[in-house]
C-alpha cells in the first residue's frame, strides 16, 4: 500500500512526496517505529488546509463545474468500542467500525463493492487499509494484501496521506470529487462512483459520492 499511494503521489504535483515514487525494497529497507510498522508505513505530518462545498444538487448543477453527488453517508462505532484504542477486543485483525459503515453505505446506496471505480481509503498506517478492504467486501478476511497488490481497484490516487498530505481525510475527498469530475491528475477513465472513508481506529464514517444522473 506505501507503494501504491507513494506511485500516484510522484505524478501528483500538490503532493509532498512529488516525484519520490519508491519501491518494496525502499519500504523493506526504511527503519523500524514499531513492529511490524516501518516508517513508509505511517502517514507524514502536514500543515494545510482544504476546503469542501457541500451543497444541494439543484444548487450545484448552475455552478461552472458539474457536482459530485453524496450517493450515501454512514457513521458507525464497533463493540467495545473506545475513543482512540479499542485494548478489550478478542482479535486486532478487523474493524468492526468500518464494518458498520459499509453496511450501511451498501444498504442506503444500493451499491456493491464491484460498483465502485475508485477507493480513497484513510491511510494514516498502512494495515488499516487492509482492514477496510476486507470490511468493505472487496475481498475475503486475510485476501486484501494480494488485492492491493494486483491492483484490482485503484486506491488513493491523489497518493493518500502517506503521499500527498495528512490532512485527516479531508484531501481524500477533494479527490474522489476530482476522480468524479474528470479531473484528477491520475484520473481514471469512466470513474462514476468513488467510495471514501474516514479515520479508524475510532467511530468512523464513509461517503460514496457518484455522477450526476
Amino acid at each position: 500500500m506505501a507503494v501504491t499511494d507513494r506511485k500516484y503521489a510522484a505524478t501528483n504535483p500538490a503532493a509532498y512526496f512529488h516525484g519520490k515514487p519508491i519501491t518494496l525494497a525502499d519500504h523493506a529497507a526504511s527503519r523500524w517505529i514499531a513492529e511490524p510498522l516501518r516508517l513508509l508505513d505511517c502517514c507524514q505530518e502536514t500543515d494545510g488546509g482544504q476546503a469542501i462545498v457541500v451543497t444541494s444538487v439543484e444548487r450545484a448543477r448552475d455552478l461552472p463545474r458539474p457536482p459530485a453527488v453524496i450517493l450515501a453517508a454512514a457513521q458507525g462505532a464497533g463493540r467495545k468500542q473506545e475513543a482512540m484504542t479499542s485494548f478489550y477486543r478478542d482479535g486486532l485483525t478487523g474493524l468492526p467500525e468500518m464494518g458498520v459503515v459499509a453496511r450501511q453505505l451498501w444498504r442506503t446506496s444500493g451499491l456493491a463493492p464491484s460498483d465502485i471505480d475508485v477507493g480513497i481509503v484513510y491511510d494514516h498506517f498502512t494495515p488499516f487499509v487492509l482492514m477496510q478492504l476486507e470490511e468493505f467486501g472487496f475481498c475475503g478476511p486475510g485476501e486484501a494484501a494480494d488485492f492491493v497488490a494486483a491492483e484490482a481497484l485503484p486506491l488513493n490516487t491523489h497518493g493518500g496521506q502517506l503521499g500527498e498530505a495528512y490532512l485527516h481525510g479531508m484531501n481524500g475527498i477533494a479527490e474522489a470529487v476530482r476522480q468524479i469530475r474528470g479531473t484528477s491528475v491520475n484520473q481514471i477513465p469512466g470513474a462514476a462512483r468513488t467510495l471514501v472513508t474516514a479515520g479508524t481506529g475510532v467511530p468512523t464514517s464513509g461517503l460514496i459520492l457518484g455522477t450526476d444522473g
